[in-house]
């Protein structure tokens, strides 16, 4: 009952905020609503900023700190494998793609939806601002700021562009808050969501753009070239924006997607220019019109600043499996308190190879199946993942390894167990995610009375070593029981036609040695993160207003008059961004230290357990033939296996030949299969198949 309560109000108030951006271009907000509301909030205390952050900020941040009440109390029903049908329709039809091919890749109905009502906002906001500007412009009008009746439209359009910009900059960094309560109250992810990042950066970018360009034309015909240059007390000012222009353009063009894969450092350390662009951003328009995005940047900077807390710590890496196909198995303890749902990632840094560099890897363990474990795999393909590798394979390797974690990160909950029948296509390692989703169906398959859906595995692989990741579908402790799991792998070996007898290198195992100072992946906020999450985004923005207002009641006021036109905006803007980050951090230091202590009562005898290395390592179930099997789950993983080699998977006829009402198609590979798998799946031929696609890291 308090679930649909607090359900409830977060919609209402999400639409509310839907309401006041479809209404901020009209006169009515203009001129009725928005004076009403300034008049009654454009206290001493607060000034012009009042009632921008009650109309704007507010809300975001309310939804924000309840949404994250409302995932406590759900985040101990993820049995998705209960719903009824009427539930498992709903949800595919959500998930359903509509758009395959082209540039914005896979889409979904529901993603094609919102993203057609966010252009009508911004077509619809442009427009009606530019009739409301047009209306007064005349030739007598235009003369008394020596402009012609073009450029002073053409100028008007410029600002125009720029409060429609700032739309899309509202929206622009909630999907990369990764432990955001936003996304997963709408059943996202901040890995699936940095498409929408992309999304929005390009239409901001777009539009600051004409932004610039229109004032600057505008500029060099009047001769007023000086303004580029001009930076006023209490107005806005242009220098600020063309800095916060240039940091946008720069970090635009790294985007471009051959220069983001074939010089991804460079694109990595330009995005850091996000600091001087929003800062910049802040000094041109002011703290008070800064109100409208602010809520986005707010969250993104409570979660990089918990973030940065966590990444301090060295994390217990137990062991490492290096396959024969150039990949590592990384297995770290992990507090058994600590849960997170199958496809969740996390970010890795290894100071030895990189100080600066966190890379996103999916984790392949299941923390129902292995409670104190947590493992991820990762194939040798950059630098970065070269030199670890490198590391782990040579014959003297290190017995210990300095490793920092974030996260984990991935949806509240995952609705794969609702379906009859699973099958999961995958190219190469895009395995990944799917060792997780079968620990976690063997997990769930261990009641007797639990019922699981089938499984059919189909991997295409380039080379016949690549097939030792199928070993990684069981835990290193190989006593797992699969007997009650109805798997079927179909493994394809395409550039291949009998198995490789060069290279026949075992499964190498290799055992760390713990350090005093090694700790397990715990939560940065503990058991009750959202609860923790939910009374920092509060508490902090409530630190905020009272610095905000004694600052403006007791320094700004007397100076400014609550004029908003003698103390320099670039000052107060300075003040605010101060606050906002000391009140951060205040909040969040103060919560993660308490949840620190309360951990660490129970940690020091499981974190400094050292286990000694074998004497010798396993053989892989797959690559090399004259491997013994000694244990039952092995025996029945090699038996569910069927090699085809020089062959592709014949997708089409796979996916029509699935039995059941409702068969769920997960698919992890190249764009060219998920495109493939997509288009079979929505082409109406068969009614029960469920597209979905997964992203993943490795």
């Amino acid at each position: 009952m308090v679930k649909a309560e607090i359900r409830m109000v977060l919609l209402l108030v999400f639409m509310g905020i839907i309401m006041i951006f479809v209404m901020m271009p009209t006169a009515t907000f203009k001129k009725v609503w928005f004076p009403s509301i300034k008049a009654k909030t454009q206290s001493t205390y607060f000034g012009s900023a009042g009632a921008r952050l009650l109309f704007y900020t507010f809300p975001m941040l309310f939804i924000a700190a309840l949404g994250c009440v409302y995932l406590h109390l759900t985040k101990n029903n993820e049995d998705d494998y209960k719903k009824s049908d009427n539930e498992r329709n709903r949800i595919s039809i959500w998930k359903t793609p509509v758009l395959v091919k082209g540039p914005l890749g896979i889409v979904t109905g529901t993603e094609l939806a919102f993203f057609i009502m966010f252009i009508a906002l911004l077509v619809w906001s442009f427009a009606s601002y530019l009739v409301m500007s047009f209306e007064t412009i005349n030739k007598k009008t235009a003369a008394k700021f020596g402009l012609t009746v073009w450029q002073d439209k053409l100028e008007s359009a410029g600002l125009r562009f720029g409060l429609v910009g700032n739309i899309a900059l509202s929206f622009l960094f909630f999907p990369v808050v990764r432990g955001s309560s936003m996304l997963p109250l709408l059943g996202l992810t901040s890995e699936a969501s940095i498409k929408y990042h992309i999304w929005l950066g390009h239409i901001a970018m777009v539009l600051f753009t004409a932004h610039g360009l229109c004032y600057t034309i505008v500029w060099a015909n009047t001769g007023h070239l000086s303004a580029f240059i001009s930076w006023r007390k209490a107005d806005i000012s242009v220098v600020a924006g063309e800095v916060a222009l240039i940091c946008g353009l720069a970090m635009w063009v790294t985007v471009i997607p051959r220069i983001r894969r074939k010089m991804f450092e460079v694109f990595f350390y330009t995005h850091h220019l996000y600091i001087g662009f929003v800062a910049f951003f802040v000094f041109h328009v002011g703290f008070a019109y800064t109100c409208i995005m602010l809520p986005g940047f707010y969250l993104f900077l409570v979660d990089r600043y918990l973030r940065f807390l966590q990444s301090r710590r060295q994390i217990r890496l137990l062991s490492s499996r290096v396959l024969p196909c150039d990949t590592v198995e990384l297995n770290f303890l992990k507090d058994p308190a600590l849960r997170y749902t199958t496809t969740s990632i996390v970010f890795v840094n290894i100071p030895s190879i990189s100080k600066i560099q966190w890379h996103p890897f999916t984790i392949t363990s299941n923390s129902n199946l292995e409670p104190e474990k947590l493992s991820l795999m990762i194939k040798k393909e950059g630098s970065w993942s070269q030199k670890l590798h490198q590391i782990l394979s040579t014959a003297s390797s290190v017995d210990h390894l300095d490793v920092c974690i974030e996260g984990p990160y991935g949806p509240a909950s995952t609705h794969f167990m609702r379906h009859d029948t699973l099958v999961m296509v995958c190219g190469g390692s895009g395995i990944t995610p799917f060792i997780s989703i079968i620990r976690e169906i063997i997990f769930r398959s261990t009641p007797s009375n639990s019922k699981t859906p089938r499984v059919l595995l189909v991997c295409a692989f380039k080379h016949s070593t690549d097939l030792t990741m199928l070993d990684l579908l069981l835990p290193i402790s190989g006593t797992t029981d699969i007997s009650r799991v109805q798997l079927q792998i179909e493994a394809y070996v395409t550039r291949e036609k009998q198995p490789s007898v060069e290279n026949q290198n075992q499964v190498r195992s290799i055992w760390f040695k713990p350090n005093a100072t090694d700790m397990p992946i715990t939560a940065t906020l503990g058991p009750n993160s959202w609860l923790w999450l939910g009374a920092i985004i509060s508490s902090s923005f409530v630190i905020f207003l009272i610095l905000l207002g004694v600052l403006t009641r007791f320094y700004i006021n007397p100076i400014d008059h609550n004029t908003n036109d003698i103390y320099p905006w670039a000052y107060k803007s300075l003040f605010c961004m101060f606050f906002i980050c000391v009140s951060i951090v205040i909040t969040s230091t103060a919560v993660v230290l308490w949840n620190k202590n309360q951990n660490g009562k129970g940690m020091k005898q499981i974190q400094n357990t050292d286990t000694n290395t074998p004497m010798n390592s396993p053989g892989s179930l797959f690559h090399n033939g004259d491997t013994e099997l000694e244990s039952l789950p092995s025996q029945s993983l090699v038996q569910a296996t069927n090699i085809h080699f020089g062959a592709r998977p014949d997708l089409k006829k796979i996916l029509f030949d699935c039995e059941g009402s409702s068969v769920g198609v997960l698919v992890c590979g190249p764009k060219k299969m998920r495109h493939e798998v997509a288009t079979i799946c929505t082409a109406g031929l068969a009614d029960n198949l469920h597209f979905e696609s997964i992203s993943f890291s490795w």
